[in-house]
C-alpha cells in the first residue's frame, strides 16, 4: 500500500534544499536569506552598501608576463608580485571576518563548531592563500636552484645508485634498544 503522505510528484520543481527543509521542517538557505534581507531594509536605509561587487584586479599583466616567463626565476618574480598586490585585499577580508566573528562578544565562550568559531576559521584560512601559493612557489624556486643532495649526486656521478646518509656525529649516543632491556 502506498504511503498516504507520499504523492508521487510532490517534489518536481524543488531543489534538494527545499526538500530537505520540508522533509525535517526547517526553514531553507534561500528563506533565511531572504527574511534577514526583508528584516535589515531600515537598517540599510540609514546604512546604505555598495551595490556592486567589489572590483576586481586587472590580472592580464600577471598572465602575460607569465605566459612570457621563460624560467622559474621569472615565473616566480610574477608570482610574488601577484601575491604582494593581493595580500591588502585578503587581510582586509580576513580583518572584516574576524570583526564578525567578534560582533557584540559572541565568540567568548563559544563552542569549536559555533558560528564565531566558524567565521575566526575563515579569516584564517582566508589567508592560507598567500601562504600556500607562497610555499608551492618556493618549491618550484628549491627545485630550480637547490636540488635535494641525492639529486646532486646523481647530476655529478651517473652512476651512483642511491643516496647515503651522511655519518654520525661524534659522540653520538648509541641506537638500538636501552641495555638490560
Amino acid at each position: 500500500m502506498p504511503d498516504p503522505d507520499f504523492e508521487l510528484y510532490d517534489n518536481v520543481g524543488r531543489d534538494a534544499d527545499q526538500i530537505a527543509a520540508a522533509r525535517y521542517g526547517i526553514a531553507t538557505d534561500r528563506d533565511l536569506l531572504r527574511w534577514a534581507k526583508r528584516d535589515a531594509e531600515p537598517f540599510l536605509g540609514e546604512h546604505p552598501l555598495p551595490d556592486t561587487p567589489l572590483p576586481g584586479p586587472d590580472l592580464a599583466p600577471y598572465h602575460d608576463a607569465l605566459a612570457a616567463a621563460e624560467t622559474p626565476a621569472q615565473a616566480s618574480a610574477v608570482t610574488q608580485h601577484l601575491l604582494d598586490a593581493a595580500q591588502p585585499m585578503l587581510q582586509a577580508l580576513s580583518d572584516y571576518l574576524l570583526a564578525a566573528a567578534r560582533w557584540r562578544g559572541q565568540n567568548r565562550g563559544a563552542e569549536p563548531q559555533s558560528p564565531p568559531k566558524m567565521l575566526m576559521a575563515a579569516a584564517s584560512r582566508s589567508l592560507d592563500v598567500l601562504a600556500i601559493a607562497h610555499r608551492a612557489d618556493l618549491a618550484i624556486l628549491r627545485t630550480a636552484y637547490d636540488p635535494a643532495p641525492a639529486s646532486k649526486a646523481r647530476a655529478n656521478d651517473p652512476a651512483s645508485t642511491a643516496p647515503t646518509l651522511p655519518p654520525a656525529p661524534p659522540h653520538a649516543p648509541p641506537t638500538g634498544p636501552a641495555p638490560g632491556r
